[in-house]
């Protein structure tokens, strides 16, 4: 886990390196331990490190190979990259360190940008090559690993985060109008390649990009999952398809482990992150560091789910720390450095509370493993069951989904940033793409390739890495996620949802975690704003830098304000809170 940056030129002007190490030195809390930069001709890297596997000064980047002609940049883990570097030493691949990095390296020069395919993990990375002036950006399948982008004239300059690019100056920072109705109607979710800046692009998930030395462009996607039961599948009973996600979790799981340094879990106390403490202990870990966080109540809204996590770690020993958060001392504080790490605005009310637990945690280890994706994955939230009888999958989807209409959007931001019905355009379009015909599986890939990626996954990983922590996310493994979605939807929607994972969970874990009501990681000071937080969102929108941004209608704002606690979207988020942090994360990057 580290962060990048680069930049190409395709005229004769210079490269900027103070502008480059500007936006690399941003990027210092995700690599605390070395950086470098390097320059060859129109194409120079930076690189901040996080020292996990091979701690030596040999696998620091930007990694050079003088005889291959090739320099990569790369953020993440290939966790079977032992397994790649002996099938590369067979093919005469000589090395001179004992990471990952120089395997991506190494692999990229044996097979091509095709290398992805033989990678176990989460990755984005650059590769220059010397001799053609190419440049080539790849990101995972899955987008756990961000890559952000920014035309520039005569070039492209990129970086692990878009605050990063921020600092090398030169962008773009109006607000994208399709972005902004994304972030309205998706709970802040904004797709790839838009980011809410007009300037700045993302590189999609499972997506290369090559830049030619002349500028020309070509960039095409190399996964994606396909909800389809395969003809030697169609006869697995129950049972049998809870064995297969047995093996294929205790795999990732597995794969999760490999580092030079301790790893940890983030346990909520439910069932997805109390299944790898139950898994790991399986597999003979003992000792596991693991973290838990709570926040105060408000009203009838428990802050905690302590109960929960404290069974698991008495059942398994683990050394167990809890933090517990109360909005005085420590949530308003902390919330302005929150927002600063977000690479884009992240509305989800946990997303605190990832930021704290990472601080805390960060002081113990350097890697954990996180139980993000299991709802996308295996169809456990609310809105998946309605879908199994849909006729119309696009509106019931957007009822239950989305945190307004189009026609309460035009009411909410100023009449310069007005356009069509883009999210609602966006779900039509994605839904009728082939490979998943049944409404609920149309649903489940969406929420797996667009909301998972910038929400649940952005989140932990800004959120981890302001802390210099790696965070890795089994459910992720895809090989794990193209198994789940081949399972029948009878048996991924069962038992109230998640039916095959619950199933797998009693099997490993106690029950009192799986047969109780759904959770989630509640921050009610946010959801419910009350004295001292509702002051600071009513500060944020009433601004005059607010005001002068001419961003949301003041009608829109005063109607928010006058009940914050009645304007509650579908999915339980504030609608005020959804206002404000974009406020607040415009004035926090400078915009």
């Amino acid at each position: 886990m580290c962060g990048f940056c680069g930049e190409i030129r395709f005229d004769d002007r210079p490269i900027d390196l103070a502008a480059l190490a500007a936006v690399n030195a941003v990027m210092e809390p995700r690599g605390p331990d070395a950086s470098g930069l390097f320059q060859q001709r129109r194409v120079a890297l930076g690189h901040r490190r996080l020292s996990i596997i091979d701690l030596s000064t040999h696998a620091n980047q930007p990694m050079v190979d003088s005889d291959l002609g090739l320099t990569v940049a790369f953020n993440g883990c290939i966790y079977n990259y032992k397994q790649l570097r002996e099938e590369l030493a067979g093919q005469g691949y000589r090395f001179f360190s004992h990471g990952d990095t120089e395997v991506v390296l190494k692999a990229f020069h044996a097979w091509g940008p095709d290398c992805v395919h033989r990678f176990h993990g989460m990755f984005a990375f650059a590769v220059a090559e010397r001799d053609t002036g190419r440049l080539t950006l790849v990101r995972d399948r899955l987008g756990i690993k961000p890559l952000y982008f920014a035309e520039l004239p005569g070039g492209v300059r990129f970086a692990s985060t878009l605050p990063a690019l921020l600092a090398g100056g030169g962008i773009d920072t109006d607000l994208d109008p399709v972005a902004l109705h994304h972030y309205m109607h998706f709970h802040a979710v904004v797709p790839a390649p838009y980011t809410i800046l007009r300037g700045v692009r993302k590189l999609p998930p499972a997506t290369i990009r090559v830049i030619e030395a002349d500028g020309t462009t070509r960039e095409h996607g190399y996964w994606a999952p396909t909800f389809e039961t395969l003809p030697e599948e169609q006869g697995l009973s129950f049972e049998d398809w809870q064995d297969r996600v047995l093996g294929a979790l205790r795999t990732a799981v597995d794969r999760r482990l490999v580092a030079d340094v301790d790893v940890g879990v983030l346990l909520s106390g439910g069932l997805d992150s109390s299944l790898i403490v139950g898994l790991l202990a399986d597999q003979g870990q003992s000792g596991l560091n693991t973290f838990s966080v709570g926040f105060e109540s408000v009203g009838d809204e428990a802050g905690d789910e302590f109960q929960y996590s404290d069974i698991i770690a008495r059942h398994y020993g683990t050394r167990h720390h809890k933090i517990h958060v109360d909005s005085a001392s420590r949530l308003l504080p902390n919330l302005p450095g929150c927002i600063r790490a977000m690479a884009e605005p992240m509305v989800s009310h946990d997303v605190i509370g990832f930021y704290l637990l990472s601080q805390e945690v960060a002081k113990h280890v350097k890697v954990v493993q996180s139980g993000q994706g299991a709802d996308e994955v295996f169809g456990g939230y609310h809105w998946y069951p309605p879908m199994q009888e849909s006729t119309d999958a696009v509106a019931d989807y957007a009822r239950v989904f989305c945190d307004r209409g189009h026609e309460e959007y035009l009411r909410a931001v100023h009449p310069r940033l007005h356009g069509d019905d883009y999210s609602r355009d966006f779900i039509r379009s994605h839904f009728a793409m082939p490979g998943a015909e049944a409404a609920v599986d149309k649903a489940l890939r969406i929420d797996q390739l667009i909301m998972l990626v910038d929400d649940p996954v952005k989140r932990v990983d800004n959120m981890t890495m302001a802390w210099g922590l790696e965070a890795r996310v089994p459910f992720l493994d895809h090989e794990l996620v193209e198994l789940a979605a081949r399972i029948p939807a009878e048996h991924k929607l069962c038992d109230e949802g998640k039916c095959v994972l619950k199933a797998v969970g009693r099997r490993v874990i106690p029950k009192e975690v799986i047969d109780r009501p759904k959770g989630y990681f509640p921050v009610p000071a946010l959801k419910y704003p009350r004295g001292e937080v509702l002051d600071m969102m009513r500060d944020a929108v009433t601004s005059q830098r607010a005001r002068d941004r001419r961003l949301f209608q003041p009608e829109y704002v005063q109607t928010l304000l006058a009940e914050p606690e009645a304007h509650i979207t579908p999915l339980r988020g504030s609608k005020l809170w959804q206002v404000a942090l974009l406020e607040l994360w415009l004035q926090e990057q400078g915009v």
